[in-house]
């Protein structure tokens, strides 16, 4: 549980951080003169891929570095991770979660009261500096949680999908210890192309717990129960989204993949030189 707690807080330092970066930090800074556009998203991408990376050579050795509740219950549908773990794993991410983002928050409340300030509104009010803590859906969906609900089911199910990939060793996996920086490669994949939808959190310990945080913060009903504007009690889909969508990503590797490595590890092969039996 601590390795856990441990690498989810890095996980969200260094994630966060970027979208803090992004949002407050290089405006609000005199470094950056145009308005938010592809290139802070290229930040954000790749701030949550390295972020990953690190989290999970934080916690790899000790806990595995699921980092994430719907890894652990994919693992655990598909047999790999004990059931009675879960719910002490899925704490320890919240919480490493929520601490993560209040550092982050300590670090940058400067920027963020500037930010507020500037745009002349008050914090619970400020749905661009709470999109630096936690995700919301694109204003196209309107009020719809069918679209971004069928968005983080998709993200969630490509990142187990690509995860059961990497780390089975019967298939092309990489070596020397290399899976954090492809498992960090997927998620920055994930973000350059499903992450404008609604912020593809993808990882439901990433949302609740800094959700949390900013709801006690001071950003009110934004944070929980998840309404602005055309949006509202949206607290819930990158919970249930990430949950269904990594058990889905997990079974579709182990129904049209796993079946085929294994009968190829356990046939013999036949060439030219064996002999036929008589």
């Amino acid at each position: 549980m601590l390795a856990e707690f441990l690498g989810t807080f890095v996980l969200l330092l260094l994630g966060i951080g970027s979208v803090a970066v992004a949002v407050v930090g290089l405006p609000g800074s005199g470094r950056q003169v145009v308005e938010f556009g592809p290139a802070n998203w290229l930040i954000i991408s790749w701030g949550w891929g390295l972020a990953v990376v690190f989290g999970v050579y934080v916690a790899g050795g000790v806990s595995g570095a699921h980092l994430n509740p719907a890894v652990t219950l994919a693992f655990a549908v598909r047999g790999d991770f004990p059931w009675r773990k879960i719910l002490p794993y899925w704490l320890a991410q919240v919480l490493g979660a929520f601490v993560g983002a209040a550092l982050v928050y300590a670090c940058y409340h400067w920027a963020i009261d500037a930010s507020n300030a500037k745009a002349g509104i008050p914090r619970d009010e400020s749905l661009g500096t709470y999109s630096i803590f936690a995700t919301f859906p694109a204003e196209y969906f309107g009020d719809s949680w069918w679209g971004p609900l069928l968005d983080q089911i998709v993200g969630t199910g490509i990142l187990l999908l690509l995860i059961c990939a990497i780390i089975d060793t019967r298939n092309t996996s990489p070596m020397a210890n290399l899976h954090p920086y492809i498992i960090g490669l997927v998620v920055v994949a994930i973000g350059l192309t499903f992450g404008t939808n609604a912020g593809y959190a993808i990882n439901p310990a990433r949302d609740f717990g800094p959700r949390l945080f900013t709801f006690f913060e001071g950003w009110g009903s934004i944070a929980l129960p998840g309404s602005f504007g055309w949006f509202s009690g949206y607290w819930w889909i990158p919970i249930v989204g990430p949950l269904i969508g990594g058990v889905l990503g997990a079974v579709v590797y182990d129904l049209l993949i796993s079946p085929v490595l294994k009968a190829r590890m356990g046939a013999s092969e036949e060439g030219p030189a064996t002999e036929e039996p008589s």
